[in-house]
């Protein structure tokens, strides 16, 4: 009998004392996918649909980041925003890309948007979901994402937070983002990132305006206007500051924009980075 094949392990490369895991599909231009900061999440569970839409038009890389899937790291290892940041230009240096298209959701969006301001030259075009990376207070639903203890219960009512559409919350994912919030390790990697009281790492993943009105990629914004994890007036900030910026609302949509409107999604990041 054969072992099921887990889709969430993909490649793995040595960036830096950082073994990552990470999926590379499809041909073409090459995009970043930075995934968000979810219990259990991993870079195929957060881009599982745009990687199946997108695959025909674009190279997709997408890397589990330190702490979270099936990247393995050193014992002992300090989870913050630089070590984040040493690991994405590690691992575009071992695949030997100079230069990205970059999209981040959420916790995400603050790690595409430190490769934009960091290191200016590794970024061509820049799209930001449910972003992270301005100060904003703190709301209700982060502090309970961030603050997940395992169990199914648990899971399930951090999942009704993600999704405006409250069916997409079945059992079968609840189980599966459940089973993988408790592997061996992994729990103990999340809850020392974010400890309360949360609002210091709101501030921690957060940039400076100067820094961010110094960003020059043409940028793209979407965000749910039911987002109950990141406030949308983060993305309103953000399009204020980036001169080059647009910005996309999804009505009827929480903190999932790319799984709860999944075409109309891919539809905007292929127009987007297919500009002139």
């Amino acid at each position: 009998m054969n072992t099921p094949v887990n889709p969430e392990i993909g490649r793995s490369i040595a960036t830096g004392s950082i073994t990552t895991n990470y999926h590379d599909v499809g041909s073409g231009e090459p995009v970043l996918l930075l995934h968000g900061s979810g219990p259990g999440v991993s870079a195929w569970a957060n881009w599982r649909l745009p990687i199946q839409q997108l695959q025909g038009q674009f190279r997709l890389l997408a890397p589990d980041l330190a702490g979270f899937g099936y990247t393995q790291v050193p014992e002992g290892i300090q989870y913050s925003r630089q070590l984040w940041l040493e690991q994405m230009v590690a691992f575009l240096d071992a695949l030997g890309l100079e230069r990205v298209d970059v999209i981040g959701n959420s916790f995400g969006g603050s790690m595409a948007l430190a490769l934009a301001i960091h290191h200016p030259e590794r970024v061509r075009r820049l799209i930001l979901m449910g972003s992270v990376g301005v100060p904003f207070e703190l709301t209700p639903g982060l502090d309970a994402v961030w603050g997940y203890e395992p169990s199914e219960d648990n899971m399930r009512a951090i999942m009704r937070i993600f999704a405006y559409d409250q069916k997409l919350v079945g059992d079968d994912l609840v189980r599966m983002r459940f089973e993988a919030s408790r592997r061996p390790g992994v729990h103990e990697a999340y809850s020392s990132m974010f400890p309360a009281p949360r609002q210091r790492w709101v501030d921690a993943m957060a940039h400076s305006e100067a820094d961010i009105r110094g960003i020059r990629q043409p940028t793209l914004m979407v965000h749910g206007r039911d987002d109950k994890v990141i406030p949308l007036s983060t993305s309103l900030t953000l399009q204020q500051w980036i001169d080059d910026s647009q910005l996309h609302i999804f009505g009827r949509c929480g903190h999932w924009t790319q799984i709860e409107h999944a075409s109309a999604f891919c539809q905007l990041v292929a127009n987007f980075l297919a500009a002139a």
